[in-house]
């Protein structure tokens, strides 16, 4: 059921990531929401959850924005591989690092994902310049302040919805 909603919950925000915001001025800047999604399942969701969540919602996000076929999925698939493995059992308390960790983790998937494209097609890449991807960067960091707690409230109450469809029931005492 949690995967269900927060795949709902994904495909809504790219709905709202490919639609709505781009009305906006390119000056105001475009925060991307589905890495942001993709970090709070790599914090909150076991291996096969997120896994499948992150490759599906790439894949949809691939097609529906994609240029070049593939690359979404990879780069959901890195960016949820990078996470987990660094935040795997990690004594920091972890609203210390959720942040932190996912604008460092942004900026080094642009950088990556630049130099994949550069192999694929470097015709079509403009120039690499450090102002852009550090600006994209902060914009991501400000935007999942409230996109975490909006997630971490919706992943908290059906956590607990789930815990008290599951406690035993007592039964009552009958003669018969």
């Amino acid at each position: 059921m949690m995967v269900l909603v927060f795949w709902l919950l994904g495909v809504s925000l790219i709905v709202l990531q490919t639609t709505l915001l781009q009305y906006l001025p390119m000056w105001l800047g475009r925060p991307d929401f589905i890495f942001i999604f993709v970090a709070f399942v790599a914090y909150r969701f076991a291996w096969i959850p997120g896994l499948f969540l992150v490759f599906t919602l790439g894949w949809i996000l691939d097609v529906v924005a994609g240029i070049q076929l593939g690359i979404y999925p990879l780069m959901c698939l890195v960016t949820l591989t990078g996470l987990k493995l660094v935040t795997n059992k990690s004594p920091i308390k972890e609203t210390t690092y959720q942040i932190p960790l996912l604008g460092g983790s942004y900026f080094l998937v642009q950088m990556f994902m630049y130099f994949v494209c550069s192999l694929s097609s470097p015709d079509m890449l403009p120039a690499w310049s450090w102002g852009e991807p550090l600006q994209r960067t902060v914009l991501v960091m400000i935007a999942a302040i409230p996109l975490f707690l909006i997630c971490n409230t919706l992943y908290v109450y059906l956590q607990r919805r789930q815990l008290r469809g599951k406690l035993p029931r007592r039964r009552r005492n009958t003669l018969f």
